[in-house]
């Protein structure tokens, strides 16, 4: 194949131990372009981090030799370029021709599948809803099956949640205590209006534009939901770019697709729409800045809230959202001891009580600030979560949990929020 200036795309990096490399990097495609993740050894890193369309093989085996201190030969640098290429790593005319195919199917096509039924969760209806209620809704109902009891003096109609977007089984508490919730809410007096669930979720792709609005039905094994067509015309005439130009990124994307799974189970046969809204906030988070400064990103923002207002006792937003990534699996030396453990459950707690604070600027600045260490990835849904909230919302601390890698130690943390006004 010989890839002459090979340039790697933009990939997840994750660092695992495999039988064959030990210490290896696992190259994962978060656009799904690329039918499987890719595993080199963890000695290639020089190599990969050289992938920058500029260089030619024999430049990067240069280069890499020198910042290695040991000789790389070009021979196996072409290797794993044409490795790289042929499993679609690399940015390339091959990968686009490909990229542009699968586009435009997933375009075409009026549903969006259920894409990780059967992995991240049950793709058995009934065994799925099982393991909602007794592994999830069951943990947060202590006491002979009640929801849990609303917080003395809270105010009781929810209009926003925040819940955990990991897989079903690793935060299946956080998942209970979130929609448990929200199944108490919805049976309250003052939400059997609602009929529009706004889903904002983290988009683990690079996004070219700040959000992006999913225009399809997404199917789920308890049934589907249809989009809320409407309101997703307003939010595309109001807005100043194309809200439906990285629609595609939705294929894949598990943040909103497990807020489905829960939405519908908590609905049975009561009708209800969505708008599924991915959250990448593009150059804001890149360069640490407000949305609020964005002409682009306020545009959306402005047009968001005028559509809620308009529906205000039909709708309820839900954001799908994880906290902190660290330990080896995401790039550090080591796992946290228990004393960073607490450290860093003092640095979440600090960006929770801004959320629940409704205090938008202070919570996108105070996880921008160790962004590139904490590495939250659920800053663009919470930022938007808290500026489509009504001005006289208050939040409430559900659940907070560390969920930690029993191989190597790695942690994952979440948090479950209830809002009300």
């Amino acid at each position: 194949m010989s890839v002459l200036r090979p340039k790697l795309r933009a990939l997840e990096v994750v660092v695992i131990q495999d039988e064959h490399h030990g210490r290896a990097l696992m190259l994962r495609d978060t656009e799904g372009i690329a039918p499987s993740a890719v595993i080199v050894p963890a000695a290639s890193s020089a190599v990969l981090a050289r992938f920058d369309g500029r260089r030619s093989v024999d430049e990067i085996a240069r280069d890499a030799s020198r910042a290695r201190g040991q000789h790389v030969d070009a021979a196996h640098v072409s290797q794993l370029a044409d490795e790289l290429e042929r499993a679609w790593m690399l940015d390339s005319p091959r990968f686009h021709a490909r990229r542009r195919t699968v586009v435009q199917s997933f375009d075409a096509a009026p549903i969006r599948v259920a894409a990780h039924a059967g992995g991240a969760y049950h793709g058995d209806r009934l065994r799925l809803a099982d393991f909602i209620e007794r592994q999830c809704l069951q943990a947060a109902r202590p006491q002979g099956g009640q929801a849990r009891a609303a917080s003395p003096g809270a105010p009781q109609r929810m209009v926003g949640l925040c819940a955990p977007h990991m897989d079903l089984w690793r935060a299946a508490v956080g998942y209970g205590h979130a929609y448990a919730a929200l199944e108490q809410a919805l049976a309250a007096p003052g939400l059997e209006k609602v009929d529009t669930f706004v889903l904002l979720g983290t988009s683990h792709a690079a996004m070219r534009r700040p959000y992006a609005v999913c225009e399809k039905t997404f199917a789920t094994p308890l049934g589907p939901l249809d989009p809320d067509r409407e309101m997703i015309a307003e939010l595309a005439a109001a807005s100043r770019f194309d809200v439906r130009e990285d629609q595609y990124l939705h294929k894949n994307e598990h943040s909103i697709e497990f807020q489905a799974v829960f939405v519908r189970h908590l609905l049975g046969d009561r009708a209800a729409s969505i708008v599924p809204i991915l959250c990448g906030l593009s150059e804001c988070q890149a360069r640490r800045r407000d949305p609020a400064q964005d002409d682009g990103a306020e545009s959306f923002l402005k047009a968001l809230g005028d559509a809620l207002a308009k529906r205000r006792d039909r709708v309820l937003v839900i954001a799908g959202a994880d906290l902190a990534h660290v330990g080896p699996r995401f790039g550090d030396p080591a796992p946290l001891d228990q004393r960073q453990r607490r450290a860093l459950r003092d640095r979440d707690l600090a960006s929770i009580e801004r959320a629940t604070s409704i205090d938008p600027p202070g919570f996108f600045a105070d996880v921008a600030q160790d962004l590139g260490t904490r590495r939250v990835c659920g800053l663009g849904p919470i930022y938007t979560l808290l500026r489509a909230l009504p001005p006289s919302s208050r939040g409430e601390l559900l659940n907070y949990e560390q969920c930690v890698d029993p191989e190597e130690g790695s942690i994952v943390s979440h948090t479950s929020l209830g809002f009300y006004g």
